[in-house]
């Protein structure tokens, strides 16, 4: 039985209950008979029978030495990117220094402060606001019963509210106190669908959607697009329905479309009118045309390389045949199908991806009017690689055709056959076609087989990459208008492929070679990238020159940095920076400029940033807590939000103030017991109370 905090009286049998409740109960019987014969001296033997009965009983008085152990409160300050919209994040600071100050005046009080929904904090904290997860791991170690509560300063935009409330509502009330402003509005642009994928030179669809929140500013609003960076275009689109639209796929690799909303009457913030849609762009067939100027034991090196993808469409012939060559075969015996030069040539030329000329030489199968098509078709865009043979060092060479106006290096005439292994240039070593080939060796000799015929060239334009036989040009790349072309001064790669001396990389090389002359992205040499990982932004550069220059990173609420890059021997200049908000990123070097879009295509954090008690009303509704707006203080409406200790069994909320539960927990240190019948007294007093009864009943 409990008396006062830390008193009571504890019971401590000389004898098994199993003994004295027979014993009492036949003492009682005796003393009922003498009450019902109305005995003298009865209340006497009765006063005997209690004092017996509880020194049998032996009552204690227990007195514990308790020490108070403090209550735990918990404040969670939302540090998200929303959070910077107005005077959120200055109000917010304000109040977590006032509510510190306050709760550090309670001495039984212990209180924690987490930020949560920072850049630190992971790739999370770009798309949502997680607050929960902040105060779970913050009350962790915390037995439920020390708990006295939790406060949310927050705009109340929170994404991981939990659905079961139970557990949260034995740790005490959970107050929100509100960082916005009432009757907010704002515009927003939104990705409703967009493809990751799309086949290059074919559009695909997307929708969009604008919306006015809470309602309709207007019918209809511009949105600006800009495709990879390029000039920029305008449309109209209706406000609140879906818009379809449709996206050029123009190449391979990333390609990225900038859209951004006119601001409405009412805007917290432009971060949420831009965003962007990247569609990467795959070939669906590479076209390849393979022109074999005689048959050569590389032949059917060329052909198994580009029919080992089955993405290649290959068409390949060889001229087997010139027309100089006269023997006594009837005309119906040497084809049964005449070659279509023109339909090649001519009609369908531009749906080539690549056109190869293998150890070709001027024979008169292919006009002048052709190779002048093909010519053509390189300036307007496309791609041409030539592997030189005997044939390039004669008269009869290509470069005296219409086509020596796209090479890039002219014959001297003169052929070098002598054992050579391939060396890779300094140049070469930075431009991505060769860089870091397998068995290339910077500070050593290559580690593949060697080559033993090279034609020797002059280049006139364009990247030597790779040199040959006493450091002649053996690779030219060059960009002619808007095509590429490719020149490699030897017709042995297929040395490589056989194993010869070790083999070599051929495969590789000319897997980067075909996908350089396509303009793929990822083999561009003169260009600026940024990869996205979660919050971390990586910015790379690549150059054939070396390039001290800085890059300036825009964010999406447009402020600019200056960022320092970092230059390996390879050509590569590199940083990294974590993104503090999601949205566009914009990187420019002052000549190039590359964008990179952080977190989901439509991040939560950004789909609606009005500040709203709604999300939390559940919270506090089943804790027991309050949801308060901190502008009501600033306008006048309530002095301020106070703070008070309450019992466990009273409100925790009212109009303007938050309760902190006091559970009054403790350890109990020490405790002393002292017996509340000493046994002498008890003895006397029972003897006392037997010969008064026997002296009654005596007379």
């Amino acid at each position: 039985m409990t008396l006062l905090d830390g008193t009571s009286i504890a019971l401590a049998p000389l004898l098994p209950w199993v003994f004295l409740a027979p014993l009492f109960a036949v003492a009682l019987a005796v003393l009922a008979l003498a009450v019902f014969r109305r005995a003298r001296g009865v209340w006497l033997r009765a006063l005997a029978v209690a004092v017996l009965a509880l020194a049998l009983i032996n009552p204690s008085l227990v007195q514990e030495k308790r020490e108070p152990i403090k209550d735990v409160a918990v404040v969670v300050l939302d540090a998200s990117p929303s959070q910077n919209i107005g005077d959120r994040r200055v109000r917010a600071e304000a109040e977590l220094e006032r509510l510190t100050e306050r709760l550090k005046a309670f001495d039984d009080l212990e209180l924690r402060v987490v930020r949560a929904g920072d850049a630190a904090s992971g790739a999370s904290a770009i798309n949502e606001t997680h607050l929960f997860d902040a105060l779970n791991r913050a009350m962790a170690d915390v037995p439920r019963r020390r708990m006295a509560g939790a406060v949310l300063i927050t705009d109340g935009q929170v994404h991981d509210v939990p659905e079961n409330l139970a557990r949260l509502a034995e740790a005490g009330p959970v107050h929100a106190l509100l960082t916005g402003d009432r009757d907010e509005g704002d515009r927003r642009l939104a990705i409703v669908q967009a493809p990751a994928y799309g086949l290059v030179g074919k559009p695909v669809e997307l929708t969009i959607r604008v919306d006015d929140m809470p309602g309709r500013q207007s019918p209809d609003a511009a949105v600006t697009l800009r495709q990879d960076g390029g000039p920029p275009r305008t449309i109209r689109v209706p406000v609140g329905r879906d818009f379809h639209m449709e996206l050029p796929v123009n190449h391979g690799g990333q390609n990225v479309l900038e859209m951004e909303v006119e601001a409405a009457r009412q805007e917290l913030t432009l971060a949420n009118n831009r965003t962007a849609v990247v569609v990467n762009g795959v070939r669906d067939r590479l076209r390849v045309l393979l022109v074999s100027g005689e048959p050569h034991a590389g032949e059917r090196t060329w052909r198994n390389l580009l029919k080992a993808d089955p993405s290649v469409d290959l068409v390949h012939f060889t001229i087997l045949r010139p027309p100089e060559k006269q023997d006594g075969t009837p005309i119906r015996e040497l084809s049964l199908i005449a070659f279509p030069i023109r339909e090649l040539f001519e009609i369908k030329l531009d749906e080539f991806d690549l056109i190869i000329f293998d150890r070709y030489r001027r024979r008169g199968v292919l006009p002048q009017m052709y190779l002048e098509n093909i010519a053509e078709y390189v300036q307007k865009g496309g791609a041409l690689l030539e592997a030189s043979g005997q044939g390039y060092a004669t008269p009869l060479s290509l470069f005296r055709t219409p086509l020596g106006q796209v090479m890039p290096a002219e014959p001297t005439g003169q052929a070098i056959d002598r054992p050579f292994k391939p060396t890779v240039t300094e140049v070469g070593r930075r431009h991505p076609v060769t860089a870091g080939l397998p068995g290339d060796r910077p500070d050593g000799e290559p580690a593949w087989g060697r080559w033993f015929h090279q034609v020797e060239v002059v280049p006139g334009n364009g990247a030597v990459v790779m040199n040959g036989a006493d450091d002649r040009p053996l690779l030219i790349l060059d960009r002619v208008g808007k095509g590429r072309v490719a020149q490699l001064a030897s017709d042995q790669m297929w040395l490589w492929s056989r194993g010869f001396e070790g083999g070599g990389p051929q495969a590789e090389l000319l897997r980067r070679l075909a996908h350089w002359l396509m303009k793929e992205p990822e083999l561009e040499e003169n260009d600026l990238r940024a990869h996205v990982d979660g919050n971390r932004i990586t910015v790379e550069r690549r150059s054939l020159e070396p390039d001290p220059r800085s890059v300036t990173l825009t964010t999406p609420s447009d402020e600019s940095r200056t960022l320092e890059m970092t230059e390996d021997r390879t050509g590569r200049a590199s940083t990294t920076v974590i993104a503090g908000e999601p949205g566009i990123y914009r990187i420019t070097d002052g000549e190039r400029t590359a964008l990179a879009v952080v977190g989901a295509v439509n991040p939560p954090e950004l789909a609606d940033v009005r500040s709203t008690g709604d999300r939390l009303s559940r919270v506090a509704g089943e804790t027991g807590g309050g949801v308060h707006w901190i502008s009501d203080t600033e306008s006048g409406v309530r002095p301020g939000i106070d703070v008070r200790r309450t019992r466990p069994d009273r409100p925790q909320t009212g109009d303007g103030w938050i309760g902190l539960r006091a559970n009054g927990d403790f350890t109990v240190t020490g405790v002393s017991e002292v017996p509340l019948l000493p046994v002498g007294a008890v003895l006397a007093l029972a003897l006392g109370a037997l010969l008064l009864a026997w002296r009654r009943e005596g007379r």
